[in-house]
């Protein structure tokens, strides 16, 4: 039994080492969060490894991300199904770790370097860049109701709220599903 790292799935040990290191690269690759490498998730374990069927991989993602929860959940499923708990901490250590070193180290560079040009030309690019994408995601958010004037009205006034006092946002979610189940919005 040496060599096993869990009797039920008798997987040898060189299995874990291979989850951790392609979810590490993964991460590194992974722009957008761990759902945009799922494809290559899904041709790894079960194309190049068979580990999991095709059945197997897309129930494992539809659970987790059903799942209240972070979105990288569906990762420690899909460990979980290919090799237990082992598993669990192989994807999900490869999956977190090589990330969170590489933001860690990127944020302490740029501290260090804040008032250097290179790190203000960066900070004034990437602000109307997050600034647009906030944009475009809060439109497309409300797709739904852009025919309700209340509703219309209600975003405007929640970015003022925002902008001007130190309310809590969920106390304006809060006042918005409270607009909405009131037929106002």
């Amino acid at each position: 039994m040496t060599g096993l790292v869990f009797g039920v799935h008798g997987l040898e040990s060189g299995v874990l080492l291979s989850l951790f290191l392609h979810f590490a690269m993964l991460s590194l690759l992974g722009v957008g969060g761990a759902i945009t490498a799922a494809p290559d998730m899904q041709r790894y374990l079960v194309g190049e490894s068979g580990w999991l069927s095709d059945a197997q991989f897309t129930s494992s993602v539809a659970i987790a991300q059903a799942a209240p929860g972070p979105n990288v959940l569906f990762v420690a499923v899909l460990g979980w199904n290919v090799a237990g708990l082992s598993g669990v901490v192989a994807t999900m250590a490869g999956c977190l770790l090589p990330s969170t070193a590489l933001a860690l180290a990127v944020s302490r560079y740029g501290e260090r370097r804040r008032d250097s040009r290179a790190m203000r030309a960066f900070r004034a690019g990437m602000s109307p860049l997050t600034l647009g994408l906030l944009l475009a995601t809060g439109w497309v958010l409300t797709e739904p109701v852009r025919g309700s004037t209340g509703a219309m009205l209600l975003v405007p006034l929640t970015a003022l709220l925002l902008l001007k006092t130190r309310l809590s946002p969920i106390w304006l979610v809060a006042g918005g599903a409270l607009a909405g189940a009131l037929g106002w919005a």
